[in-house]
């Protein structure tokens, strides 16, 4: 369906900036806290990363199957027929589910990402893990500002670093509330 790579798009990009900036405030607030424990850090990201990728992939897909069917309505009453068991709806229902699939993996990926320096560290190195992984973090949103760029034709740098900024403000924000708590 024509409409399938800018739904894809949007939402991924829209997905993959909302999990990162949760992961980046799990980490600050388990890992960088005064006692970090590794078991319970990798739990969280782990477990927030399946729970973000199933209320994201599922929501996706109530709110296209939503939007497809009324589409669907609106074609079939202009054709002045129904438009079941056709090629249309068939191709329809594909989109629907590739754009909910794509979703549901984004956070689980940039989850998996994020999480990875904590699976190679020891309980001495959580700390250094912690700054791998807020790179990490930061540069996923680099890396998607900078596809945003690059798809909207616009300066694919400027996209990236402005992303990036977001996140280390986001960082900082949250990086100082945990201070004071």
């Amino acid at each position: 369906m024509p409409e399938t790579r800018p739904a894809i798009r949007r939402y991924f990009v829209n997905t993959v900036f909302d999990a990162t900036v949760v992961f980046l405030g799990i980490i600050i607030g388990s890992a960088l806290s005064g006692s970090p424990n590794l078991h319970l850090i990798v739990a969280t990201i782990l477990t927030t990363a399946v729970a973000l990728g199933i209320s994201t992939g599922f929501s996706i897909f109530e709110a296209e199957s939503m939007e497809q069917n009324r589409r669907m309505d609106e074609i079939g009453r202009a054709l002045l027929r129904s438009l079941e068991n056709t090629n249309i709806e068939r191709s329809t229902r594909s989109s629907i589910i590739l754009i909910s699939m794509v979703n549901f993996l984004a956070p689980i990926t940039a989850g998996l990402i994020i999480l990875a320096p904590f699976l190679f560290v020891g309980l001495d190195g959580i700390i250094t893990a912690a700054w791998i992984s807020v790179g990490l973090a930061i540069s996923i949103l680099f890396v998607t500002g900078i596809f945003m760029g690059w798809t909207s034709n616009r300066n694919p740098w400027a996209q990236g670093a402005r992303m990036a900024l977001i996140g280390m403000i986001v960082f900082v924000i949250c990086f100082y509330i945990e201070k004071l708590v």
